[in-house]
């Protein structure tokens, strides 16, 4: 039974994150980051789109040989029979179906009726189910779907047997109050299917619906590391699951002191730079240089760190500049082996003041130079 209190990591830094512009991962590289992704617990690993190249074919197939043993891994389809069958000859038990619902990708993409639209996904369900696969449907740009639509749509992929249902914020365009709205709607009609949640950036809110839409019933959401994707980006991997742990008390998989190794990986193999003051895994997500954090952070790290770095695997780090004090500056010259009493530390201080006055960024080695005057006297 599904704990409901158990939330599942889908993720798609493989897939969706790979479609980002400038992103184009080998076949080796996808590999590696699947079996990371392995390790850090995720639930379902969405390998790629089989059906888009050949390159995405073999590179599923090879994550299925990989890690297939251990983790669930899908692919996307187009609900339809060729996409499917792709899949099903990568080596896919699972699959994630999808067709657009909103009334402008009908008419603008798809060039389709609604009652076309609710043909096709319980024909491209049942045929997926028919083969003995899991099957995940998504309305793509299910946020902007008339609600009434929506809810068909969702009974419909019911109806033909899927076994969750993912709501897409295609374009990014909820916010959280009205997310959490929509995601209980989905539910009540759903029949105890696993209702999943896929949030784009596109207003800085990823992570917050994600969050929502678990408080309104959700027990899946869609992430990818370090939030890449299209635009500007997915809910981010590490936010989703330590907002989940840490402030509303969710059970999750994911063992978190691998959060940090398995961003700079992703990091280093897409060529995209975690952004320096990205939450949880930047590194300053537990950086300090104001004269009263620092001593707080000294004397417990509670006073301003809302969760350990040693937690997701990242580090503390204490910082020189214009703002720094007398406790910071003694810490850091410390752990490298320097011992100055209060007075000489004063005239140090200051010396590390007027050099951050100037724009010099204020190194722990240029502390200990300047200390190094004191040590013989």
């Amino acid at each position: 039974m599904f704990s409901t209190r158990r939330v599942r990591i889908f993720d798609t830094t493989l897939r969706d994150g790979e479609q980002a512009p400038g992103i184009d991962l080998t076949i080796d590289q996808k590999v590696r980051i699947a079996r990371q992704l392995q390790r850090l617990g995720v639930d379902t690993i969405e390998a790629g789109f089989p059906a888009s190249s050949e390159g995405e074919f073999i590179a599923t197939k090879k994550i299925i040989e990989e890690v297939g043993d251990s983790v669930e891994v899908t692919g996307l389809a187009r609900a339809n029979k060729n996409d499917i069958d792709k899949g099903i000859e990568a080596g896919l038990s699972s699959i994630h179906v999808f067709i657009a619902t909103s009334d402008v990708h009908l008419k603008y993409k798809l060039k389709m009726t609604r009652e076309q639209v609710i043909d096709r996904i319980y024909e491209s369900v049942r045929y997926a189910k028919s083969h003995g696969l899991i099957v995940e449907y998504s309305p793509e740009d299910a946020t902007r779907t008339e609600e009434e639509f929506l809810l068909q749509a969702v009974k419909t992929a019911v109806e033909a047997g899927a076994d969750r249902i993912n709501i897409p914020d295609t374009v990014g365009v909820m916010h959280p109050f009205k997310f959490q709205e929509v995601i209980r709607k989905v539910v009540s009609v759903a029949s105890g299917r696993i209702i999943s949640v896929h949030c784009h950036n596109d207003f800085g809110l990823a992570t917050a619906n994600s969050i929502a839409g678990v408080v309104g019933g959700a027990r899946q959401v869609h992430v990818t590391v370090n939030g890449i994707g299209e635009r500007a980006g997915n809910a981010s991997l590490e936010e989703v699951v330590m907002a989940l742990k840490k402030l509303l008390d969710y059970e999750v998989g994911v063992k978190p002191w691998l959060l940090y190794d398995t961003s700079k990986l992703v990091s280093e193999l897409t060529g995209v730079p975690v952004p320096f003051f990205k939450a949880v895994v930047g590194d300053n997500a537990f950086g300090h240089e104001a004269g009263i954090h620092v001593h707080g952070v000294i004397e417990n790290p509670l006073t301003y760190e809302p969760m350990s770095p040693e937690e997701v695997g990242n580090f503390r780090r204490l910082a020189l500049g214009k703002h720094s004090g007398i406790h910071g500056l003694r810490k850091i010259l410390e752990d490298q082996g320097i011992y100055l009493d209060d007075e000489k530390l004063k005239v140090v201080l200051s010396e590390v003041k007027k050099m951050a006055d100037t724009g010099h960024r204020v190194s722990a080695e240029d502390a200990k130079r300047i200390a190094s005057r004191f040590l013989s006297s």
